[in-house]
């Protein structure tokens, strides 16, 4: 509930601003394939990625400029998040030593989704027709820093939320065991 939660806050502004948070969804997808071992999450979080841009071009305002035949490449995208986080989920321990794995996997699975997603738009969507490979090129400068960032940024804060959660039981376990 609460990886949907930030998916449906964050998903209005791809790329942020001052006052708006990225886009969370890829996070979402590779942190829902770490925590969740059902398969059944991720058609839920992709019924929920599109109910959300749903409402937020018919209710909210936000343009349609997006959806276009490439949207469906968001299914490949978003799955591979999903399966670099079952993977990195077999992989990580609470050392410091796990975080090359993680972020490892995180970077590649971003690199992967931006070129299957932005791929597919340039080539599906119909909006570039005399795009050179060069004017490409550019635009993915512009794009995939910004793209893969985000990603980062949201999986490090988790990354720490959850050594944090996890130090503290630790640490009350210790406590807990101790005889007065």
């Amino acid at each position: 509930i609460l990886l949907a939660l930030l998916m449906a806050v964050t998903r209005y502004h791809h790329f942020g601003s001052a006052l708006h948070l990225p886009d969370a969804s890829l996070a979402v997808f590779f942190m829902a394939g770490f925590y969740l071992t059902g398969m059944l999450a991720f058609p839920v979080l992709l019924a929920g990625a599109g109910l959300i841009d749903y409402f937020a071009i018919t209710v909210g305002g936000v343009s349609d400029f997006c959806v276009t035949p490439a949207y469906w490449f968001l299914i490949p995208a978003y799955g591979a998040m999903w399966f670099a986080g079952r993977w990195a989920a077999g992989k990580v321990q609470m050392r410091w030593q796990s975080l090359l794995p993680l972020f490892g996997s995180l970077f590649a699975a971003s690199s992967i989704a931006f070129l299957i997603s932005n791929g597919a738009f340039y080539v599906l969507s119909g909006r570039f027709p005399d795009l050179s490979w060069a004017q490409y090129s550019e635009r993915v400068v512009k794009y995939y820093l910004s793209y893969v960032t985000a990603a980062l940024g949201y999986v490090a804060f988790a990354a720490f939320m959850h050594w944090a959660a996890a130090t503290i039981g630790q640490m009350r376990a210790l406590r807990g065991g101790r005889t007065g």
